[in-house]
């Protein structure tokens, strides 16, 4: 039964994301998205582990990955400036602020 809990509660982010996607109310490219394909597919994927799915786990656990990675270089992105400019990680605001 918890099975197929995740199974809907992933299938349901996934499909969200693209349907928002594709009617133009959420970019492919924004973080909402990719959140959204993150924690679904992920959901879809350790299913598809604990059910020994493996073709399934492939496809959900590439798809997860590719939006992890996609989240990770936005993230970089935001906070590569301010490491450039000599400053510290955790030093300051995050929004790249001067803290003052």
């Amino acid at each position: 039964m918890l099975s197929l809990v995740v199974q809907v509660i992933g299938s349901l982010a996934v499909l969200a994301g693209f349907a928002l996607s594709q009617w133009n109310l959420l970019d492919a490219k924004s973080v909402p998205y990719l959140v959204i394909n993150a924690v679904g597919s992920g959901l879809l994927a350790v299913d598809a582990v604990v059910e020994q799915q493996w073709g399934f786990l492939l496809l959900e656990g590439v798809w997860s990955l590719v939006s992890l990675i996609s989240l990770a270089r936005w993230a970089w992105d935001r906070l590569r400036p301010g490491l450039e400019s000599g400053g510290r990680l955790g030093a300051g605001r995050f929004d790249g602020g001067d803290g003052a």
